[in-house]
């Protein structure tokens, strides 16, 4: 680190579980993003000031102007253009020195499998479980830390699969892919503001405590969030030996 960059993040630096070492890791990480809406806005903002080396942000809408009520990362001016694009611009104000690499695409397939290899590791930031699912199974191959967030109405959840270990849960143990499970939106069910901000704040602290390697991780905990009384649950989760994803047959599969 230069002079100007032990300046910028000298508040991580004086603490001692992060420190030099810590931050150096941070400014060497690769994080991938999936979606730069209500999650991924406080959470690639975070990631950016902290000074994670690159993000590499997917999201393939444009900004609209119901986004704005809780979409901080986006600004009126920028309502028509693409959400990739409005983040590169803000996260380049917010530390021009993190690489921002926008991806206009719904990932999926070679490139989202692409994209989960060259990360350090993940964030889930989208609103639909087939790309959740995508994500997961990207995740589960190339033993990628994934960390998940959902927030719709005044209630959030999130959690860490730290899929580097072998007997960590994955999302598919938590919600198995083909059940019948209500697919919620913002634009039919409605979002509290403050609600993904809280959630994908906690994203990026749980990303950034993962990229350092302090602290305890939400790793085998799911983490749920009552907006209305602010009282958060956390519920321990196990992995499901027989997930047709991360189980031991599937691994030895494709082992």
């Amino acid at each position: 680190m230069n002079d100007d960059q032990l300046l910028r993040y000298s508040r991580h630096i004086l603490l001692p579980e992060v420190g030099v070492e810590g931050q150096e890791a941070i400014l060497g990480a690769r994080v991938l993003i999936v979606g730069a809406g209500g999650l991924g806005s406080p959470a690639a903002m975070y990631l950016a000031a902290a000074g994670v080396g690159t993000l590499a942000i997917a999201d393939n809408d444009t900004v609209d102007l119901t986004n704005l009520q809780r979409q901080i990362m986006h600004s009126a001016e920028m309502v028509g253009q693409l959400k990739v694009e409005s983040a590169r611009a803000t996260l380049h104000r917010l530390n021009p020195l993190t690489k921002v690499e926008p991806l206009a695409l719904r990932l999926e397939g070679a490139a989202l499998d692409a994209q989960v290899a060259a990360a350090d590791l993940v964030l889930d930031c989208c609103d639909n479980f087939v790309t959740r699912h995508a994500v997961n199974r990207a995740c589960v191959a190339h033993r990628k830390p994934l960390v998940s967030g959902a927030a719709i109405r005044f209630d959030g959840q999130v959690s860490v699969f730290d899929l580097r270990k072998p007997d960590s849960a994955c999302y598919h143990c938590l919600f198995p892919e083909g059940e019948d499970l209500e697919e919620v939106r913002c634009a039919v069910m409605g979002v509290f503001a403050p609600i993904v901000g809280l959630i994908g704040s906690a994203q990026a602290a749980e990303a950034l405590k993962l990229i350092v390697g302090c602290g305890t991780s939400l790793d085998g905990r799911l983490l749920l969030l009552d907006g209305l009384a602010m009282e958060w649950r956390s519920v321990t989760l196990g992995r499901d030996p027989g997930c047709a994803v991360c189980g031991s047959h599937h691994a030895a599969t494709v082992g």
